[in-house]
């Protein structure tokens, strides 16, 4: 399903229009990434829940010239199904 699929779902199922829809869409993609850029996570009862982990610093090999390098820590989004979610893809 693309963005635009998901912003005439979102009209039809909400009974408003395409633009009120991808405004509603963005505005749930801004919040989401706003909660993250501050470290909050976001939780949505039997959908899930975007949180940031921290990856540690690891070695790793460059594939071209297969010497060790050093891959340094970051932060980086995930998202955890919640349980609705989990059995509806069952």
């Amino acid at each position: 399903m693309s963005r635009e699929d998901l912003i005439t779902r979102i009209a039809k199922d909400a009974d408003i229009t395409k633009k009120a829809a991808a405004a509603a869409l963005n505005g749930f993609i801004d919040g989401v990434m706003g909660a993250l850029e501050k470290g909050d996570k976001v939780s949505l009862v039997g959908f899930g829940t975007f949180d940031v982990v921290k990856r540690a610093k690891r070695k790793g090999i460059n594939p071209q010239t297969k010497k060790p390098i050093t891959i340094p820590a970051r932060k980086v989004p995930v998202f955890r199904a919640g349980k609705k979610l989990k059995e509806a893809v069952k």
